[in-house]
């Protein structure tokens, strides 16, 4: 039996691994790493690190001057009620990112201000981490009930203008979304934030 030569081993892999990331950069992908749950005086917060990679069609779509709105939604339900999908805990964030080709910059526009980059990296980079996040409580928590929690970003197409809308529906090119990170979890407390890895 002839074997194949280890240093011919090793550069298949390293094809094979290059070819994988290639291929993720020109699908898309938003990946959710880690979201920290904590407790503080005003109630809860979340931190949310996420790598966002977008295709070749939604650069174009940038360099064309539309705007793509990114949500990342977090919720949190009674497990014991969890069937009625009555969100206890609510916390959603829209964020659009638009490029300015007079200034060759990209914005990332929050619902209270605005920020600039000099490359859609750093853009995406700053999109992708969420820092102390005040989430909305609609009822009364308790310590010793498990929640359930959920989490997901996604490119949210009805703010498209309505040609790209027609355009993007049933098109993978423009479906970018994470995949929803659930879990069961009781709430944490002050000084000991609960962390859950991602995807």
């Amino acid at each position: 039996m002839r074997h194949i030569p280890l240093l011919h081993v090793n550069l298949i892999f390293l094809s094979l691994m290059l070819l994988l990331l290639i291929t993720t950069a020109q699908a898309g992908s938003i990946r959710i790493k880690s979201v920290d749950l904590a407790a503080v005086e005003q109630g809860y917060e979340i931190n949310v690190d996420s790598e966002i990679i977008l295709n070749a069609t939604l650069e174009q779509a940038l360099e064309k001057g539309i705007v793509l709105y990114f949500v990342t939604k977090f919720s949190l339900v009674d497990s014991r009620w969890y069937w009625l999908n009555d969100e206890i805990v609510r916390g959603k964030l829209r964020i659009g990112l638009r490029y300015y080709a007079l200034t060759r910059q990209y914005y990332l526009n929050y619902p209270a201000f605005s920020q600039s980059f000099n490359t859609l990296e750093e853009a995406l980079q700053a999109l992708g981490q969420l820092h102390n996040y005040s989430l909305i409580v609609k009822s009364e928590l308790k310590q010793d009930v498990d929640y359930i929690a959920s989490l997901r970003i996604w490119l949210d197409l009805t703010r498209m203008p309505k040609p790209f809308q027609v355009e993007a529906l049933g098109s993978s090119r423009w479906n970018l979304s994470s995949n929803k990170l659930e879990w069961r979890m009781k709430l944490p407390t002050p000084g000991q934030p609960l962390q859950i890895k991602g995807q």
